[in-house]
């Protein structure tokens, strides 16, 4: 155990990759597995407000790239599980801990999809903020980890993108349309912050994920970097942050903001949010509809599996 530790705190310093086969502490594992299956169980709940309106997509085009976006948030998630079953957890153990509520998925997706717009708030603003946070863990110290990043953060960005224009498309529109974009932003907004997670005194995961080279930046330096990036964008689409006490400070180079509801933000973790109930029992009731398809391709896998042995 003391090469193996020793071995570990080598390659942490040399910023090098920890991979499967290697000794880590178990502690470093743990949070992985929790860091990881929460991140995959956000892809795959975060489809459902998405999905929800590809049949009212206002055009074919625009069907087809949500379709594809949807399709590229299941990808997502299949990379992130395939990661987190490095660390010895099956899906099946993830999938229980998600459906009895001992693992958590982002609160951003308890929020409802009210109009069209929402589409693209939550292309520019949902995965925006998503690509803020993920961009350092291409340089997560877990090799698996890390590499799953590299497309998810390319592809994440072509979401952020399509999102913006979506909402660009709108402010160039009818005033009606605007008004539509406007509200998205202002129910979008405070939501796409508290992804962040709460601030680094009150995180029980920050500090050490940074030791540990899992993360690089703290939770409110992310915030900040969204907030600074962000806000130039909605002047240019001519919309108003809803907070007014956001103005640009001079003498810090970045932008202040007012107060977050953290009452709000523990209150929709804590399953009490508009949707949460909704999006469970959804993705609860899919798995157990899908249980003869994958019964059905691990019956035929194993059939496979005894023909080449023969």
């Amino acid at each position: 155990m003391e090469n193996g530790e020793a071995r570990f705190r080598a390659l942490l310093e040399a910023e090098e990759k920890i991979e499967p086969t290697d000794w880590m502490p178990e502690g470093y594992r743990q949070t992985l597995i929790r860091q990881i299956a929460q991140h995959a169980h956000s892809e795959i709940i975060g489809m459902q407000p998405e999905g929800n309106w590809i049949s009212r997509a206002p055009t074919l085009r625009r069907k087809a790239i949500l379709m594809a976006k949807v399709q590229d948030e299941a990808g997502h998630g299949l990379y992130l599980y395939s990661a987190a079953e490095t660390l010895g957890v099956t899906r099946d153990q993830l999938m229980d801990l998600l459906h009895t509520g001992r693992q958590k998925y982002s609160s951003i997706f308890n929020y409802p999809t009210l109009s069209w717009a929402d589409m693209g708030a939550i292309g520019w603003l949902v995965d925006g903020a998503a690509i803020t946070n993920q961009v350092m863990l291409k340089r997560c110290s877990y090799g698996p980890y890390a590499r799953a990043m590299v497309k998810i953060c390319l592809e994440e960005s072509f979401h952020q993108r399509q999102g913006y224009e979506i909402m660009l498309a709108l402010c160039r529109g009818s005033e009606e349309q605007k008004a539509m974009a406007q509200d998205a932003l202002n129910r979008w907004w405070w939501p796409s912050l508290m992804m962040f997670g709460p601030h680094d005194s009150e995180s029980t995961h920050s500090e050490q994920s940074i030791e540990w080279k899992i993360k690089r930046v703290s939770n409110d330096d992310l915030r900040q970097q969204f907030v600074d990036m962000t806000v130039p964008q909605a002047d240019y689409l001519g919309l108003v942050v809803p907070d007014p006490s956001l103005a640009w400070n001079e003498d810090r180079q970045h932008y202040d903001f007012g107060p977050i509801d953290w009452d709000e933000f523990w209150s929709v973790v804590k399953g009490h949010g508009p949707m949460n109930q909704e999006r469970i029992e959804h993705k609860r009731r899919v798995w157990d509809e899908g249980a003869w398809v994958r019964e059905a391709a691990a019956a035929f896998g194993e059939r496979e599996r005894n023909r080449g042995a023969a």
